[in-house]
């Protein structure tokens, strides 16, 4: 029981990122928290909000960077640091470009695929081979910028996938805790519609920069 889990989702601190694609790892932090009753405490340690609780019957920090996202890997290394965190306890959540919208994917290890807030992960621990969960938030319509499109709100249209696919990474935490990554993946990966669906090939994609004026907090 003094063992700990470290579950980090990534996002941009801030109200006006709360609802963007970009921010579906601080969405699935926050809703596992809710749905076990583990409060966020009021003040940050290592540069994150942190809720510590049970889950499964096993000690878990829940954790959310406030560093922005290019930066997430200072929080993730502090954290880990701290309460001495082996990888293979570390999960970390974080949306998709090249998955359709509300495929999860879950992993023991790999690259960071271009996103920003995973290759500072990466970097900063010296090592791909920790879990994480990745959450497909789809291609941009059109010739939009992909750098735009990861900051553009869900839709009305799009609550009901969003909220099956949030739901079912509460599942997938509780099967990883309980009975391992592997049982997760098999019971897990793939999408909404189609849990069995193929790996789709990877595209390239570019995760924004931090806003301008941004700072580490």
């Amino acid at each position: 029981m003094t063992e700990r889990y470290l579950i980090v989702g990534l996002g941009n601190p801030g109200k006006e990122y709360g609802n963007t694609r970009h921010n579906v790892g601080f969405r699935c932090v926050d809703a596992l928290a809710e749905a076990h009753h583990i409060p966020f405490e009021p003040k940050k340690k290592s540069h994150a909000k942190i809720a510590d609780g049970i889950i499964a019957g096993q000690r878990v920090l829940l954790a959310k960077p406030q560093t922005y996202m290019n930066l997430s890997g200072s929080a993730t290394q502090g954290l880990m640091a701290f309460y001495k965190i082996p990888p293979e306890r570390l999960l970390v959540i974080f949306d998709d470009l090249d998955l359709p919208f509300g495929t999860l994917r879950i992993r023991h290890k790999g690259g960071a695929g271009g996103h920003n807030g995973l290759t500072d992960i990466i970097r900063r621990l010296g090592t791909q081979e920790f879990p994480r969960i990745r959450f497909g938030i789809g291609r941009p319509p059109g010739r939009m910028d992909p750098a735009a499109y990861v900051l553009r709100p869900f839709d009305a249209e799009e609550t009901n996938t969003l909220n099956i696919a949030v739901a079912r990474v509460i599942d997938a935490v509780n099967e990883w805790l309980t009975s391992g990554l592997d049982a997760a993946m098999n019971h897990y990966n793939g999408s909404v519609q189609e849990p069995d669906e193929p790996d789709t090939p990877a595209r390239p994609k570019t995760s924004p920069t931090p806003p301008t004026g941004s700072r580490t907090q």
